[in-house]
Protein backbone atom coordinates (compact mmCIF):
# COMPACT_ATOMS: atom_id res chain seq x y z
CA UNK A 1 0.00 0.00 0.00
CA UNK A 2 1.22 3.26 -0.92
CA UNK A 3 2.06 6.35 1.55
CA UNK A 4 -0.97 8.17 0.39
CA UNK A 5 -2.99 5.32 1.08
CA UNK A 6 -1.79 4.91 4.68
CA UNK A 7 -2.81 8.41 4.74
CA UNK A 8 -6.26 8.39 3.72
CA UNK A 9 -6.54 5.41 5.86
CA UNK A 10 -5.65 7.35 8.60
CA UNK A 11 -2.43 5.16 8.89
CA UNK A 12 -0.18 7.72 8.66
CA UNK A 13 -1.08 11.45 10.61
CA UNK A 14 -1.65 14.25 8.04
CA UNK A 15 -3.20 17.46 8.60
CA UNK A 16 -6.19 17.38 6.58
CA UNK A 17 -7.80 20.05 5.51
CA UNK A 18 -10.48 18.66 3.18
CA UNK A 19 -12.26 15.08 2.78
CA UNK A 20 -15.45 14.07 1.05
CA UNK A 21 -16.07 10.47 -0.70
CA UNK A 22 -13.59 10.83 -3.44
CA UNK A 23 -11.02 12.93 -2.39
CA UNK A 24 -9.10 13.70 0.62
CA UNK A 25 -7.14 16.98 1.04
CA UNK A 26 -4.00 17.45 3.45
CA UNK A 27 -0.74 19.76 3.88
CA UNK A 28 2.13 18.79 2.33
CA UNK A 29 5.16 18.43 4.74
CA UNK A 30 7.97 20.48 2.30
CA UNK A 31 6.01 23.35 1.43
CA UNK A 32 6.37 25.65 -1.28
CA UNK A 33 4.23 28.49 0.15
CA UNK A 34 2.01 28.48 3.23
CA UNK A 35 -1.43 26.68 2.34
CA UNK A 36 0.38 24.08 -0.39
CA UNK A 37 -1.93 21.29 -0.25
CA UNK A 38 -1.87 17.82 -1.61
CA UNK A 39 -5.31 16.57 -3.23
CA UNK A 40 -5.47 12.94 -3.47
CA UNK A 41 -8.36 10.80 -4.99
CA UNK A 42 -8.93 7.99 -2.63
CA UNK A 43 -9.23 5.70 -5.89
CA UNK A 44 -5.47 4.76 -6.42
CA UNK A 45 -4.28 5.11 -9.99
CA UNK A 46 -0.37 5.57 -10.39
CA UNK A 47 -1.05 9.35 -11.64
CA UNK A 48 -3.09 11.17 -13.73
CA UNK A 49 -2.82 10.18 -17.02
CA UNK A 50 -4.13 6.43 -15.63
CA UNK A 51 -6.92 7.81 -13.45
CA UNK A 52 -10.58 7.76 -14.50
CA UNK A 53 -12.04 11.04 -15.77
CA UNK A 54 -14.68 10.98 -12.74
CA UNK A 55 -11.98 10.36 -10.46
CA UNK A 56 -10.45 13.41 -12.13
CA UNK A 57 -13.28 15.28 -11.90
CA UNK A 58 -13.50 14.38 -8.50
CA UNK A 59 -10.44 16.34 -7.32
CA UNK A 60 -10.70 19.33 -9.70
CA UNK A 61 -14.15 19.63 -7.65
CA UNK A 62 -12.21 19.27 -4.77
CA UNK A 63 -9.50 21.65 -5.93
CA UNK A 64 -11.39 24.17 -6.53
CA UNK A 65 -13.50 24.46 -3.53
CA UNK A 66 -10.10 24.70 -1.89
CA UNK A 67 -8.71 27.30 -3.70
CA UNK A 68 -12.14 29.46 -2.96
CA UNK A 69 -11.66 28.84 0.57
CA UNK A 70 -8.23 29.71 0.69
CA UNK A 71 -9.09 33.03 -1.64
CA UNK A 72 -10.93 34.21 2.05
CA UNK A 73 -8.90 32.72 4.34
CA UNK A 74 -5.32 33.26 2.91
CA UNK A 75 -5.85 36.39 0.69
CA UNK A 76 -3.76 34.14 -2.57
CA UNK A 77 -2.95 36.10 -5.53
CA UNK A 78 -3.04 33.10 -7.31
CA UNK A 79 -2.31 29.48 -7.31
CA UNK A 80 -0.26 26.98 -8.98
CA UNK A 81 -2.08 23.68 -10.10
CA UNK A 82 0.26 20.90 -10.43
CA UNK A 83 0.84 17.04 -10.92
CA UNK A 84 3.42 15.53 -11.87
CA UNK A 85 3.76 11.78 -13.77
CA UNK A 86 6.64 9.56 -13.40
CA UNK A 87 9.72 9.84 -11.90
CA UNK A 88 11.34 12.23 -14.91
CA UNK A 89 8.41 14.67 -13.73
CA UNK A 90 9.60 15.08 -10.48
CA UNK A 91 6.59 12.60 -9.40
CA UNK A 92 8.00 10.74 -5.67
CA UNK A 93 5.04 8.89 -4.68
CA UNK A 94 3.11 6.87 -7.22
CA UNK A 95 -0.46 7.73 -6.26
CA UNK A 96 -3.06 10.48 -8.40
CA UNK A 97 -2.31 13.94 -6.65
CA UNK A 98 -2.31 17.38 -7.43
CA UNK A 99 -0.57 20.29 -5.83
CA UNK A 100 -2.33 23.17 -4.89
CA UNK A 101 0.23 26.38 -3.99
CA UNK A 102 -1.29 29.45 -3.44
CA UNK A 103 0.68 31.94 -4.52
CA UNK A 104 1.40 35.69 -2.83
CA UNK A 105 2.70 38.35 -5.78
CA UNK A 106 2.89 41.93 -5.85
CA UNK A 107 2.49 43.29 -8.81
CA UNK A 108 6.00 44.43 -8.97
CA UNK A 109 7.57 40.83 -7.86
CA UNK A 110 5.37 39.29 -11.15
CA UNK A 111 8.53 38.40 -12.91
CA UNK A 112 9.96 36.25 -9.98
CA UNK A 113 6.08 34.41 -9.87
CA UNK A 114 7.60 31.37 -11.55
CA UNK A 115 10.16 31.06 -8.94
CA UNK A 116 9.14 28.37 -6.64
CA UNK A 117 11.53 27.77 -3.49
CA UNK A 118 10.62 25.33 -0.53
CA UNK A 119 10.02 27.55 2.96
CA UNK A 120 9.97 27.34 6.68
CA UNK A 121 6.23 27.37 7.52
CA UNK A 122 4.84 26.35 10.73
CA UNK A 123 2.92 24.21 9.55
CA UNK A 124 0.50 23.65 13.09
CA UNK A 125 -0.35 27.01 12.57
CA UNK A 126 -1.18 27.35 9.27
CA UNK A 127 -3.35 24.20 9.39
CA UNK A 128 -5.36 25.98 12.08
CA UNK A 129 -5.45 28.41 9.88
CA UNK A 130 -7.32 27.10 6.47
CA UNK A 131 -8.37 23.83 7.65
CA UNK A 132 -11.91 23.00 6.51
CA UNK A 133 -12.99 20.36 8.44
Amino acid sequence: MCIFCKIINQEIPSYRIFEDEHTYAFLDISPMSQGHTLVVPKKHSEHVLEADSMTITHCFNTIKRITNHYDDVLNASGYNIISNVNESSGQTVFHTHFHIIPRFIKKEDLFDSLKVDHIEVDIKTTFESIKMI
